[in-house]
C-alpha cells in the first residue's frame, strides 16, 4: 500500500479545520520545541485553524501546557492540552466506568515521586506496599530503575494479588535527546505477561479522543488530521476515532526508518513499518514543517 509523503503541511492543510498534535518526537524530543514546528503552528493560526494537543504525558495537562511554554511554544498557538494523565484522573474522579467504580482508594505508584500530580487533591492515598494497595498507578520508570527487569518483584507480587493496575502512559518507548527510554506501557506490558489486569488510560484508546476534540472546539463533520510519530498509539488510535492521520517518521521510527529526524524516508521501508504494525496513515511527512 503506497503512502502518500508530503514535504510540508501546507501541501494538504486547507483539507482541515482542525489538527490534534502529538507532543514527544513531534513538537520535541526533550530539548527545546523544534523551530520548524512552531513556524508551521504560526502558519495554521494565520489561517484561522484551532491546534490541540494530546499527549501520553502521564501528568497533569497543566503541567504540559506550561512545558511547552518553557520550551518555546507560545499559548497563543493553541487552545489548549489533553494528555493521558489528565484523561486518567477525570476518569477516576468520576467513576463512572464499571472497572473504576469498583476500585479502592489506596494505589501504589510506579513511577517517580517527583511526577505524581495525576490524583492531587482527589480523594486517594498512596501506600507503600503493593500489599496495602487497592491498584496499581503506572506512571513510569525511576531513573533509578530504567529497566522492567527492575519491577518484575513488585509486578509478580502485585499480579498475585490480582491488582488491577491503571497505566497512564500507553507509549511502550520514548527518544530523548537521542536515547531510548521506556514508558508505563513497557511495565503494562509485561504486567499482563504474569497475568495481571490492566486499564490503559491515552492513545490509541477512544476514551483519549473525545476530551481533546472538545478542547479543539471544531465543529461536527468537521475535518480533523491528527499528527504523531508513533504508529501503534497516534496512527491507530486516530484511525480507530475516525480522524485522519499524519505520521511523522522522524521521531519514534527514525532509526528503524534509517533517516536522521529531517530527512524523508524511503518508501519500502516507510510501508515495511506500517504493514508490521497494522497502521496506515494518510500520509507521511520527516518533520512537522510548513
Amino acid at each position: 500500500m503506497a503512502i502518500s509523503v508530503i514535504r510540508g503541511l501546507s501541501e494538504i492543510a486547507a483539507r482541515y479545520d482542525g489538527f490534534v498534535l502529538d507532543v514527544w518526537g513531534v513538537v520535541h524530543q526533550g530539548g527545546p520545541a523544534f523551530p520548524e514546528v512552531i513556524d508551521c503552528l504560526r502558519r495554521l493560526h494565520e489561517l484561522g485553524r484551532s491546534v490541540v494537543f494530546l499527549s501520553n504525558a502521564p501528568r497533569r495537562a497543566v503541567r504540559v501546557e506550561r512545558l511547552l511554554a518553557s520550551k518555546g511554544l507560545p499559548p497563543t498557538l493553541h487552545r489548549g492540552v489533553m494528555s493521558s494523565g489528565e484523561i486518567t484522573r477525570m476518569g477516576l474522579e468520576a467513576r463512572l466506568e464499571p472497572a473504576l467504580a469498583q476500585l479502592g482508594s489506596r494505589y501504589f505508584l510506579l513511577g517517580s515521586e517527583t511526577d505524581d500530580d495525576v490524583l492531587e487533591g482527589l480523594r486517594y492515598d498512596r501506600v507503600d506496599d503493593p500489599v496495602a494497595a487497592d491498584f496499581i498507578l503506572a506512571i513510569g520508570l525511576d531513573d533509578r530503575r530504567p529497566t522492567v527487569a527492575h519491577y518484575d518483584a513488585t509486578l509478580t507480587a502485585s499480579a498475585r494479588h490480582n491488582l488491577p493496575m491503571l497505566c497512564v502512559n500507553p507509549d511502550l518507548v520514548v527518544v530523548r535527546l537521542g536515547v531510548r527510554e521506556l514508558c508505563a506501557g513497557a511495565l503494562a506490558q509485561r504486567y499482563r505477561q504474569l497475568g495481571g489486569t490492566v486499564h490503559y488510560f491515552g492513545k490509541p484508546y477512544a476514551s483519549a479522543y473525545p476530551p481533546a476534540l472538545t478542547k479543539l472546539g471544531v465543529a461536527p463533520g468537521r475535518r480533523v488530521l491528527a499528527v504523531g510519530d508513533g504508529l501503534e498509539t497516534d496512527i491507530k488510535g486516530a484511525r480507530a476515532a475516525g480522524l485522519d492521520a499524519l505520521l511523522v517518521t522522524g521521531g519514534l521510527l527514525a532509526d528503524a526508518l534509517g533517516i536522521d529526524r529531517l530527512r524523508l524516508p524511503p518508501a519500502a521501508a516507510l510501508e515495511a513499518a506500517c504493514r508490521d504494525a497494522g497502521a496506515w496513515p494518510d500520509a507521511a511527512i520527516a518533520t512537522l514543517r510548513w
